[in-house]
């Protein structure tokens, strides 16, 4: 049953049946028609299969056409597939079994390019072709080329007319390198060289040739067919190419903008001309320049002071200079005759002016020897005058000679001079107290004089071989056994040191005989010794040093007495100056008389000056010690000048002296010890009113100049005398005489000093009834003015 409904056996049977038919019917219908198509494809591949037999044996038949080998590589790593025609014999040149050793039956260069060729070929598929040569003489033609991912290679043997054609390739090519190397080598010679086709027009120039006509390359000088030589010279060539002749000629032509001798020469062959062209420019002109330089050395031995005189071969006067003619006093115009050497010397021996010889013949003759000789030969001639003439006779290269006159009288004469010079220095030596020793480079002693040998003690005999330096120094070791001093002595003898420094050395020696030794180089390598015995000097000096360190005891012995007397006057001072300032006080004391006051303001006053006399000793005492420092600060001017005249304004009022205070309103502060320069200026006018009369004025004052800052104390008194004026600033100089100041002398050298502390100067300028004039002058560099009151603004 099938979907419920029921089914026929027989009917399905049936139907069975006729599928399996119509498949079997299907099948037969498919095979018949696949073996139809096998037939058609079996016939077609036994067409291909016969054209492929056909191709094998046409290949064969080339291959066997003439003897050569192939080479296949088919891939990397496998082995090389070799064909050989049969005609190549097993035992012949290339035999297949060994055709890949090409050492073995090529020469060794092509063999070489053969294997680098293959290499090539299997590595980047580079085709080549080589002509071959065997070892045994044959020749061979080697071919390669990529073949479908395959490298091929081919070797025949070749002979005949293909041999012929290699040989003729070869030869070819060897004369295209050949014409190649000529090409290049024109091309850089500086000569201009051109060709012409056999049309006249130019196939070839070289850079010298372009270079000429000012063309770009040797190509643009082709393209535009530019002519060195002008019209006529190029019709010349013409005419003489025309007869079959070279030509030859030296024309003129522009050569890179400049005109220029050229020598040109030009030649033919049956299809070109061939010419080049020399330029003579630079040899005229080395031409003109030898001739100039032949001019200007002959006026050049003109000015010389030598006598100069050149004959040619045949002994004929060439050439002589001023200093010839003049030296012999010869006619400007027997000298223009050209006259002959020994014409010269016989008018020269007529007129006595040669040297006088006996037999004056043989004397020419060997005079004339020079002729034939070959190195120069010198003559001294001693002339009857009284001149000495040293002649140098020269053999020219081209014949004759050449003969140079130098008169040597003066170096004769300066000869015999320095001679006896030398003489002298020698004898002087000799006399000499000092010893002098003169050592050669080589050490041993050159010169020394009796005084040397006498110092030493040393034996004049041994002297006089010449000992060395190291002998000599054994010697005098006995009198000063200082290895040092012979150590450093023998460096300076010994060294090989152009550029020796001289020294001095002091020599002690063991018998109390003390030495200056000082030593200096010399010409040459030598060295100079000299001793001067200085004991005596030694022993004076030795005495004033003793005696310079009793000083300097003393000395200090009598500042320390003074500082010791000054504190000590000090105490009962202050005590007086105090009991004085008490008995003027009337309400401890009472009141006092006139008499009393009149007493007490003198002990007043004479405690004061003393005082100030104290100081004064102290504070010289402290810089003759250095001790003396200054407490720089802002010093004011204004201020100080005012307080240096309240310090004397006692003396002002005593004595009825004005004083005038001048002060540029700029003036301003400068860097100082404030209490130092009150008191330069304190002394300053005490010596001022000291000086002065009643009713005179005395003026202070101060300004500002550049970098500095300018006291002047002046006064109209009588002055100070020029002889005075030298010796002021020294210590205990006072002169008061004709004048009511009274003291010991030293407030101008506190004065010196101080200003000394302060980098300052102080100068004085008086004349004899016109006063004095001392000016103080203290740095003070305007930047660090300048700097103080903006930092002083900025603190505020």
């Amino acid at each position: 049953m099938i979907g419920g409904f029921p089914v026929d056996p027989d009917l399905v049977s049936f139907a069975f049946s006729g599928g399996l038919a119509l498949f079997a019917a299907v099948v037969a219908l498919t095979h018949i028609s696949e073996r139809r198509r096998w037939r058609d494809r079996e016939a077609l591949l036994d067409e291909e299969l016969e054209e492929t037999r056909i191709d094998l044996d046409r290949a064969k038949t080339f291959l066997g056409s003439e003897p050569q080998i192939f080479v296949a590589w088919m891939g990397a790593g496998r082995e090389p597939e070799i064909s050989a025609s049969p005609l190549i014999h097993a035992d012949a040149a290339v035999a297949p079994r060994r055709v890949l050793a090409f050492g073995s039956w090529l020469a060794a260069k092509d063999a070489q390019e053969l294997e680098a060729a293959v290499e090539r070929l299997r590595e980047k598929g580079e085709g080549f072709r080589l002509p071959l040569a065997g070892a045994s003489g044959r020749h061979f033609d080697a071919e390669g080329r990529a073949v479908g991912g395959s490298a091929v290679l081919r070797i025949r043997e070749v002979s005949g007319d293909r041999l012929e054609l290699i040989e003729l390739r070869a030869r070819h090519a060897e004369a295209e390198r050949k014409l190649e190397g000529l090409c290049a080598l024109l091309d850089v010679s500086p000569t201009p060289v051109w060709v012409r086709d056999e049309k006249g027009r130019l196939s070839f120039v070289n850079s010298a040739y372009a270079a000429a006509v000012e063309a770009r390359d040797p190509a643009d000088a082709i393209a535009r067919g530019v002519e060195l030589l002008d019209h006529s010279a190029r019709a010349a060539a013409t005419q003489a190419l025309a007869k079959g002749a070279i030509w030859r000629a030296r024309v003129p032509a522009v050569v890179a903008g400049q005109r220029h001798l050229l020598d040109v020469m030009q030649t033919a062959s049956p299809d070109m001309v061939a010419a080049m062209a020399i330029d003579r420019q630079e040899v005229e002109a080395v031409r003109a320049d030898l001739q100039q330089q032949m001019q200007s050395h002959a006026r050049t031995l003109d000015q010389l002071p030598t006598a100069v005189a050149i004959f040619d071969r045949q002994r004929r006067l060439a050439y002589h200079n001023d200093a010839y003619a003049k030296l012999w006093q010869f006619d400007p115009a027997f000298l223009d005759q050209k006259p002959l050497d020994g014409e010269i010397l016989d008018r020269l021996r007529a007129e006595g002016r040669v040297p006088i010889e006996a037999d004056f013949r043989a004397w020419k003759e060997k005079l004339f020897e020079a002729y034939r000789a070959n190195d120069p030969i010198r003559h001294t001639w001693h002339l009857p005058d009284g001149r000495i003439l040293d002649v140098v006779a020269h053999p020219n290269t081209q014949g004759g000679v050449t003969y140079l006159y130098d008169d040597s009288t003066k170096a004769y004469d300066l000869e015999t001079r320095f001679n006896a010079l030398n003489r002298t220095q020698s004898e002087t030596l000799e006399t000499l107290h000092e010893g002098v020793a003169v050592f050669g480079a080589d050490g041993r002693l050159s010169f020394c004089n009796p005084a040397f040998a006498n110092l030493w003690r040393l034996d004049p005999e041994g002297l006089a071989k010449k000992p060395r330096f190291d002998v000599l120094v054994t010697q005098c070791k006995t009198l000063h056994d200082n290895e040092e001093t012979w150590s450093e002595l023998q460096s300076f003898v010994t060294g090989f040191n152009d550029m020796r420094e001289g020294f001095t050395r002091r020599i002690e020696r063991s018998d109390g005989v003390v030495l200056d030794c000082s030593v200096q180089s010399l010409m040459d390598g030598a060295a100079l010794l000299t001793f001067v015995d200085v004991t005596a000097d030694v022993n004076v000096e030795r005495a004033l040093t003793d005696r310079n360190k009793a000083l300097m005891a003393a000395e200090k012995l009598r500042n320390d007495f003074i500082h010791h007397v000054s504190y000590e006057l000090r105490s009962p001072l202050n005590n007086i100056n105090g009991f004085v300032h008490l008995l003027g006080e009337e309400a401890t004391t009472g009141a006092l008389n006139p008499r009393q006051r009149e007493y007490l303001g003198y002990v007043s006053k004479s405690s004061a000056a003393l005082l100030a006399i104290i100081d004064d000793i102290l504070d010289l005492a402290t810089m003759d010690e250095d001790a003396m420092e200054i407490d720089v600060s802002d010093v004011d001017v204004h201020a100080t000048m005012r307080a240096a005249i309240e310090g004397v304004q006692d003396r002002l009022v005593e004595n009825a002296i004005d004083v005038q205070i001048v002060a540029m309103d700029d003036v301003g502060s400068f860097r100082g010890d404030a209490k130092r320069v009150r008191q330069i200026l304190f002394n300053l006018l005490s010596n001022a009113i000291g000086f002065s009369r009643p009713g005179q004025t005395v003026t202070l004052a101060a300004m500002r100049r550049d970098d500095e800052v300018v006291f002047k104390v002046t006064d109209r008194g009588r002055g100070i005398p020029p002889e005075v004026l030298e010796r002021v600033f020294e210590r205990f100089e006072s002169h008061t005489a004709g004048s009511r100041h009274r003291g010991v002398g030293l407030g101008l050298s506190i004065v010196r000093a101080f200003m000394d502390l302060h980098g300052g100067k102080v100068l004085i300028d008086s004349a004899p009834g016109e006063g004095t004039t001392v000016t103080c002058i203290f740095p003070a560099p305007a930047a660090q003015e300048e700097a103080r009151p903006a930092a002083n603004e900025g603190g505020a």
